[in-house]
């Protein structure tokens, strides 16, 4: 569409997650490098929150990516849709280790084999993790079923780590009663922040960058401040605006993008004109 005018490889504001896009501002290289790190500690659980659009998906496939480096380690599975019964998340779970089951296996025997499988994991000196996106979600008696298998035991500790990623309401999900002891469980929590007004540009200008953007500044300071108040510096706001806004200048014949395309854009938006009334 765009791409041959603005000099660019590929599209840069998609919304698709593309961990080639990942920018390591302190906020998300601190959760990175802590998620790794709490691996190594004690506790089952880790979980990571933030507003829909914050990156918490991106941060989940660099850390899954990060752990494919250390297959001799660790073993991963990943649940992106966790609105699933007891029964249904087992079978998820074996089906991302690979476990051979029949189709319907009861919830215990399901069970049965996956503690056997991680129990054999284990005794190979492999801890296996389990990534759950959107786990806010999640029934809780399902969240209780994934607490259970955390507590099978070994010789070479807890086999089993759970990663969670979710918005701000799995914050009151681990607060139930029934789901007290996961929470105590918790190695790890981290909350993403939206970006402040140097992150969106920094943001801004690492996307056109990895995209195959070579010239001038593409975006004015005013235009920049007009898609910080628009965004609220919500990632996924940003690309969308972006994205808007370069169709407009494109349509002009414009190379570069003043704060009349970005609040056409913002006008365009219902999200972003909810977020700046």
């Amino acid at each position: 569409m765009y791409l041959q005018h603005f000099g660019l490889a590929q599209y840069p504001f998609s919304l698709t997650p593309n961990t080639r896009y990942f920018l390591r501002l302190p906020s998300h290289t601190e959760a990175f490098n802590q998620l790794l790190a709490s691996l190594q500690g004690e506790g089952c659980f880790a979980k990571i929150t933030g507003e829909v659009g914050t990156g918490k998906t991106l941060l989940c496939r660099m850390v899954l990516n990060a752990l494919e480096f250390h297959k001799s380690q660790y073993t991963t599975a990943y649940i992106p849709h966790p609105i699933l019964s007891e029964e249904g998340i087992m079978h998820a779970i074996a089906e991302e280790l690979s476990i051979d089951r029949e189709a319907d296996m009861s919830y215990y025997d399901l069970l049965k084999r996956i503690t056997e499988d991680l129990i054999i994991l284990a005794e190979e000196n492999k801890s296996t993790v389990l990534f759950i996106d959107e786990a806010q979600a999640m029934p809780e008696e399902t969240l209780k079923a994934v607490h259970l298998l955390t507590q099978i035991e070994t010789a070479n500790g807890q086999p089993l780590r759970v990663i969670l990623f979710g918005q701000p309401e799995l914050d009151e999900l681990l607060k139930r009663p029934i789901l007290r002891q996961l929470e105590d469980n918790m190695s790890f929590a981290f909350q993403i922040p939206a970006l402040d007004r140097d992150g969106l540009e920094s943001y801004v200008a690492h996307r056109l960058n990895k995209a195959g953007y070579s010239g001038p500044h593409m975006l004015t300071p005013q235009a920049l401040d007009a898609l910080y108040e628009g965004s609220q510096g919500v990632p996924r706001l940003i690309n969308v605006l972006c994205h808007k806004a370069l169709m407009v200048a494109f349509g002009k014949g414009d190379q570069s993008i003043d704060k009349s395309y970005i609040e056409s854009a913002i006008a365009d938006t219902d999200a972003a004109k909810h977020e700046k009334s």
